[in-house]
């Protein structure tokens, strides 16, 4: 597949910088595939971070023990997370859509990060206040490694990690194998997070447990989520169904949930007419930040995925 020319000569940049900043870089070269805009000079130990986005970063850094000093907290719907981060003396820079500029620049960061999404022109301008890592990996824990590694937080990083493998294989033997259905209800369409190589987070976290899921809810190549209509919601075959409301924004509070679970689309479904239907938590399922979110998402395996002992 071509590389965009605007890609590729970004890439040649980066490449042919790299061996200069190897040797001027007197702190941490933080490099590798899933860097946006190539090698970074971090400090070697940074001491005021600024993370750029409400959920991996943010979550992943307080996980690590790092010295976080600002991100954008408002509009959290995550109340756990909101309330490590207060504790720990973080400031809000405001909102991940529109964060305050001046805020960034009072707070005086040495290192910034932030996911890889925010693209390249977000890089440019966090760029001229400090070293900038944004973090382009999927997959949560590649990310969490990733941020680890930049931060010489390591071995910290895989005992988390360590922690979480551990509680998964004694929950797999004891999950359920009938199959699981998953929606997430908004004040506009359907959403459903699909079990693939891609999947996200919470997700990901079912597919290490074995969650089966129905045909309509895998998927084997790049996609990772179906808008399915009213009639498409027959694929929800499972016997067993949690949905999500919402998330950042007020779908739990105009009603639409409580129209769709009294329709008789949404009464025919087999889980539905079986009684084994659960609402989970929109924070926890769609602000999934790291470690801690994968903890809660495993207790919401035991309350309602393990087969009885």
């Amino acid at each position: 597949m071509r590389r965009p020319l605007r890609t590729a000569l970004a890439l040649t940049l980066s490449l042919a910088a790299a061996p200069a900043l190897a040797q001027s870089c007197e702190g941490r070269l933080v490099e590798g595939p899933t860097i946006l805009g190539g090698p970074v000079c971090a400090p070697a130990d940074p001491q005021r971070i600024l993370a750029l986005d409400p959920t991996f970063s943010l979550g992943m850094a307080l996980e690590l023990g790092l010295p976080v000093v600002g991100a954008p907290l408002f509009g959290m719907s995550d109340a756990s997370l909101k309330a490590k981060a207060d504790a720990a003396g973080v400031e809000s820079i405001g909102n991940f859509v529109e964060p305050s500029l001046e805020t960034v620049v009072a707070l005086q960061p040495d290192l910034i990060l932030g996911a890889g999404m925010l693209g390249e022109s977000v890089l440019a301008m966090a760029s001229q206040i400090a070293p900038t890592v944004l973090i382009g990996a999927e997959n949560w824990k590649d990310y969490f490694r990733v941020l680890a590694a930049a931060t010489g937080r390591e071995a910290r990083a895989e005992a988390i990690l360590a922690d979480y493998e551990t509680r998964v294989a004694e929950l797999r033997p004891r999950v359920t194998e009938d199959p699981v259905s998953i929606l997430r209800i908004t004040s506009w369409d359907f959403q459903v997070y699909l079990d693939s190589p891609r999947a996200y987070g919470p997700f990901l976290v079912l597919r290490d447990l074995g969650v089966r899921r129905p045909a309509f809810e895998t998927a084997q190549g790049e996609e990772t989520m179906r808008r399915p209509d009213w009639e498409e919601l027959a694929g929800l075959s499972g016997e067993v169904l949690l949905y999500i409301v919402g998330g950042a924004n007020e779908s739990d509070q105009n009603g639409r949930h409580e129209e769709v679970l009294a329709h008789p689309l949404w009464q025919a479904l087999p889980a539905v007419q079986a009684g084994r239907v659960h609402r989970v938590d929109a924070a926890t399922w769609m602000e999934f930040s790291g470690a801690a979110s994968a903890h809660r998402v495993l207790d919401d395996v035991e309350r309602y995925l393990l087969e009885a002992p």
